[in-house]
């Protein structure tokens, strides 16, 4: 009886079975987007980073990361004429991507930077973990995002993972560093969950994601070239015995992983997205295992694949 009522129908109707299994499907791909295009942002930033990691061996971090800066701005101004239009540069959303352009990815990396020479890589990165916790915050306090139980075991299992990656099987240390430097990486993890949440408000005014990556690394851009001419009283040095080539292409992965992430934001909730991309360091590890064969698996990344795994799919599928 029920196969029957759906192909009777009268003339002209379209069938309502075909509608509704339609509307299924449509919805199922609405809610994958942003998954996928928040593992994609992860995985291009993975990729970034090892890029990043072979130029570093002809110039500095501070010279890098503003040709890095500069190269994804000149990609995001080439294309710029066919995808921004004139009135966008007249809304408030501009202000919020210019703001967020002071501080993200600047001052967040410097941040980064500093808690490096402070505390050292390992706790740098084990306190950076907390980014989603931030993220988290932000979703469910501004945005009045709904967070569901999968989502926060998920997020929890995901900070975990990175945790135990940053740590690396290296314990027993003594402490040595100043109290105060622990706020850095808290700061960095701070600073980037905060740019995140910022740029998914705006885009609730104005939904493009390239023109906020346009706006903001364009501002980044001013802000670095600033700093570096003020400390340096010179503009960096290119050239292919500076490693210019490796940073202009890690610049380049770089605007398309945070042009995925901006959709994934507009898209998507930033209590999903935020955790799936925090999941970069696990991706990082899995380029530099099987693919740069930089590192080995040791217990604690291979406890950490047993838990950022998971941990996605509770993100994924906690909606």
């Amino acid at each position: 009886m029920s196969s029957r009522a759906c192909t009777i129908r009268p003339p002209g109707q379209p069938p309502p079975c075909n509608h509704d299994r339609l509307s299924r499907e449509s919805t199922i791909l609405q809610n994958l987007a942003p998954i996928l295009l928040a593992l994609t942002s992860a995985m291009l930033f993975a990729v970034s980073i090892q890029i990043l990691h072979r130029g570093l061996r002809y110039t500095d971090s501070e010279t890098g990361s503003v040709v890095q800066i500069a190269a994804t701005v000149s990609c995001y101004w080439l294309l710029a004429p066919w995808l921004v239009e004139s009135w966008f540069w007249f809304t408030p959303a501009a202000l919020i991507f210019a703001a967020i352009g002071l501080f993200k990815p600047f001052l967040s990396a410097n941040a980064s930077l500093l808690s490096v020479h402070y505390l050292g890589p390992t706790p740098t990165s084990t306190l950076a973990a907390t980014s989603p916790l931030f993220g988290a915050a932000f979703g469910v306090f501004i945005l009045g995002e709904h967070l569901t139980l999968p989502i926060v075991i998920g997020t929890i299992a995901i900070v975990g993972g990175s945790v135990l990656l940053a740590q690396g099987g290296r314990g027993g240390a003594k402490a040595t560093w100043p109290m105060w430097a622990l706020l850095l990486p808290l700061a960095a993890a701070f600073i980037r969950a905060a740019g995140d949440a910022m740029t998914k408000f705006a885009m609730l005014d104005l939904p493009s994601p390239y023109f906020a990556g346009l706006v903001s690394f364009s501002v980044s851009l001013i802000i670095a070239l600033s700093f570096f001419c003020a400390r340096r009283r010179t503009l960096p040095k290119i050239g292919k015995a500076h490693g210019t080539g490796w940073f202009a292409l890690a610049g380049v992965i770089n605007g398309v992983s945070v042009y995925s992430l901006n959709t994934a934001l507009q898209l998507g909730d930033v209590i999903v997205v935020i955790p799936l991309v925090s999941a970069s360091p696990f991706l990082t590890m899995l380029l530099s295992v099987f693919l740069v064969r930089q590192e080995t698996i040791t217990r604690n990344s291979l406890l950490a694949v047993l838990i950022v795994v998971p941990g996605c799919v509770l993100v994924a599928l906690g909606r």
